[in-house]
This record gives C-alpha cells, structure tokens and sequence, in this order.
C-alpha cells in the first residue's frame, strides 16, 4: 500500500453549491494546457442566433440574478438544444437559451451565462487546484438539480429521483455515515449552524442523531485531533442573523457572492492544515454539487445504468452523468499540479465508494453505480508528505474587500472570543473568512438539524 494512502486516517468532503467546472476552473487552462477548461473560443447562440462567447469576465455577484434553472427540463435544454439527430445528440449549445427561454427575456443578461472567472479571481480555489489535484471529468451525478445530486454523494444513488424531494427515510440502502457507524467506524455531517441546517439529511436525525455536528464542532475537532474518519461540511445555505451580526451565505450557490464561499473553502482546508498531525493524515475534497445551469463545454458521458425503474416524468434511466463540475483534492501526499486527466470519470458516487474502499472494505449492499464508480484515494502517490508552508499563507481575495469593511475586527474579536487557530485568523483581509469565526451554537443545540425553508430555488 503506498505510503500515503497508508497513513490516511481522515477524509473531509466540502460540498458547494451550483457551479460549472468552466465558470470556476476553465481559465486554468492557460496555466497547464493539460487541464480542459476554456480559451475563448467556446460559444453558445443566443436567441438572435449570434454566438455569445465565453470570456473571463464573471463577477462574484449581481451576473446570476434570476437563478438559472438547473432542475431536469432546464438541463436539458442545456445539452441537446440545436440537436438534429434521432436520437438526440448531446450539443451543450442551449445554455443561452434555456436562460433566456425559461428565466428571463433579456438577450445581453442572458450572454452573461458564458463569463467564467479568471484564476485571479478565485484565489483560494485557483491555489488549490494548481498546488494539489483537479479533476478534468467529474460531474454531478445526474442532469437535475440539488437534492438528489447530493443523495447520490451520501447514498451512491437517488433511488430513480431526479427531482427534489426529500423523502429518503427507509431506503433501500444505507446513507455511507451509517455504514461507517455499522463497521465500528467513526463519521459526522457537519452543518453550518441551526439557522442554515443540512440539505437532504434531516432525516437521519431520527435514527443517528450523533451523526451531526455544527461548524463550530468542525474547528473543534480540527483543533483538537478528535475528527472523525469521514467528514462531510457544509456551508452557509442563507444570509441570516448571528450573535456579532450577519453570516452571510457562503455556499456560492447564485447570486450568492463567490468570495464569501472562497473565505469559507479556505477555512475549512486551515482548519485541517493548522494541526500538523491531522493534515498529513487527511484528505480534502472540494467538489461541487451540480452545475446550477452555467455553462460547461464537455458533454456528460455515459455511465453504469442505475437499478431503479426510469423517472415516471422524464422517462430518464440514469444512464447518462450531469454536467461537470469543479472538483480540487488536497493532501500533502499529493504532487504538486496534478491533473486527473479526462480518461477517468468520477461523479459524486465516488464519494461513498472512496470512503468504503478505505475504510470499510468489501462491501456489497449498495447500488450498481456507487460499485462502478472511480476512487481517489490512489492520487496520494507520494513516498513521504509534502513539507511546505502553507500554500494559502498570504492569499486573500482582494477583490471582495468592500464587502465588509469591517471584517477584520469582526473576525479578530470573535476568534479571540472562541480561541480559533491562529492559521484562520492570519489573513483577515479575506473578508469571507469570517466565516471561520462564527458564534458557536449551544452544546445542548448541536444535534438538532432544522427543514430548509426553501428548496425551490436548489
């Protein structure tokens, strides 16, 4: 076994929300031409029938106002509009269009779906994917919204469900946390606090309650050694009300603000690199759940039929992946500028099946696309961990400063207030991290996820 994977005691998922692949990372490719991104030449016709460009010109907010659709009808605008061929071939032209068609009727608006963010940008995420691995092919799990790409990432599957319904109680599979628990294993969910909640696993409350914690619990444990051999976090989903002022969204989902999300990944991966122990012991995915309807260029590929009857709606057999989203693994046993090349499919059943292949083993109650999905684990190829500064030390987001002006003292005085690592106190320029630093919620509160107030929009 090589040494890395070895000595790999934690594995960590970030879940974001509703970002292509192109619209975060494809302006990489003129750093490493091995990563397939974007150069300008990708278009896509707008509803005049003149070709809308891709160019590096996102903004972190106020570009995605409406929200734009990325439920199963949306998406498949998206891939097949232009396709002439019976059966239909997969086009990725209608992104333009399905903004235009079903959201709004502003042609120039519409256009803005094609900006993609410059690697300067996006500081935190653009270092992490240079400094570590980034995936050239994972995609959401199916072309649909939210919800069931993320039961996919808990389950290994959405049990024939492309939409968002949230009933998963006595499924026929188990949710990976509870498979942890049942090999004698350690795992938690740990969500922002109970304003935000947790997306798509409330229902586990019934049965695991244990299986929660907050963010707060998240830097605890970091801090004291004490996280459990699989994690996965989950941001901020709303702006809301905290003891020292507001937390502001910080999942990216549109038209949240990107930077504020860039504060919340680079607190997490400071968390785990701020306990020199834990980090040469852990890996971190980054990954995103589905594509929220920005555009993308690689076409979704097959994948490994899932066992359940088509959608009674659309009729989809979940033989096909959902539209390629950003994906950066991080760990010191990782080389510098990995690229997993495009020959390697993964989709968020990799989740799952990585953390079973590591610490469960065989196992064979599970579905046939978590069983035939790619793992990670072997990128941690190196002999020995990395010995380095950290590779975030000194990176802020500058072009977010005016967002809070304040920021700097807010997150000084609460992290003094909490004792948080000194490594996610560092750089209080980047005005998201205080994030980092939100108050903590009543010990007697941790287990006790709350509904989301809206799925609509997800």
């Amino acid at each position: 076994m090589p040494e890395g994977l070895d000595n790999l005691k934690h594995i960590v998922v970030l879940m974001m929300e509703n970002r292509s692949f192109d619209h975060m990372l494809g302006y990489l490719k003129a750093q490493d031409p091995r990563i397939d991104g974007v150069d300008g030449t990708q278009t896509n016709p707008d509803p005049n029938g003149t070709q809308a460009p891709v160019q590096p010109l996102a903004a972190p907010q106020g570009q995605l106002d409406p929200d734009p659709g990325h439920h199963f009808e949306d998406v498949d605008i998206q891939l097949f509009y232009g396709s002439q061929t019976n059966p239909r071939q997969v086009t990725m032209g209608g992104f333009v269009q399905a903004y235009y068609q079903v959201k709004l009727k502003n042609v120039e608006k519409a256009r803005q779906l094609m900006y993609c963010f410059s690697p300067d940008k996006l500081p935190v995420l653009a270092t992490l994917a240079r400094k570590y691995a980034v995936f050239n092919a994972w995609f959401s799990s199916l072309p649909g919204p939210t919800i069931p790409n993320r039961v996919f990432a808990h389950f290994g599957t959405s049990f024939g469900k492309v939409d968002n319904s949230l009933f998963y109680i006595n499924a026929k599979y188990h949710t990976i946390y509870e498979r942890m628990v049942d090999a004698g294993r350690t795992a938690k969910i740990y969500y922002f606090d109970d304003s935000s909640s947790t997306i798509a696993l409330a229902f586990l409350l019934l049965k695991q309650p244990k299986l929660f914690g907050t963010f707060d619990d998240f830097l605890h444990d970091c801090k004291s050694g004490k996280l459990p051999d699989y994690s996965f976090v989950e941001p901020n989903y709303k702006d809301h009300e905290v003891e020292d002022g507001m937390a502001e969204e910080s999942d990216q989902h549109p038209d949240g603000n990107v930077h504020v999300g860039e504060g919340f990944i680079k607190a997490v991966y400071q968390a785990i690199r701020s306990n020199q122990q834990l980090w040469e012991s852990s890996a971190l995915l980054i990954v995103y759940d589905e594509h929220g309807g920005i555009y993308d260029h690689v076409p979704p590929p097959a994948c490994t039929p899932d066992e359940f009857p088509p959608d009674p709606v659309f009729g989809f057999k979940f033989d096909r992946l959902g539209v390629r989203v950003p994906a950066v693994l991080v760990s010191p046993w990782i080389p510098e500028g990995t690229v997993v090349l495009s020959d390697r499919v993964f989709d968020h059943a990799s989740i799952p099946a990585s953390v079973t292949k590591k610490f469960i083993g065989a196992f064979d109650n599970r579905s046939p696309r978590e069983k035939s999905a790619d793992t990670f684990l072997d990128l941690l190829s190196l002999g020995a961990p990395r010995k380095e500064p950290d590779v975030l030390q000194g990176v802020s987001n500058p072009h977010a400063a005016a967002f809070f002006p304040d920021a700097a003292a807010r997150l000084a005085g609460a992290a003094a207030a909490r004792n948080v690592p000194g490594t996610l106190v560092g750089d209080i320029q980047a005005v998201a991290d205080i994030h980092a630093a939100a108050p903590a919620v009543a010990r007697s509160q941790h287990f006790r996820p709350l509904p989301m107030d809206s799925l609509a929009s997800r």
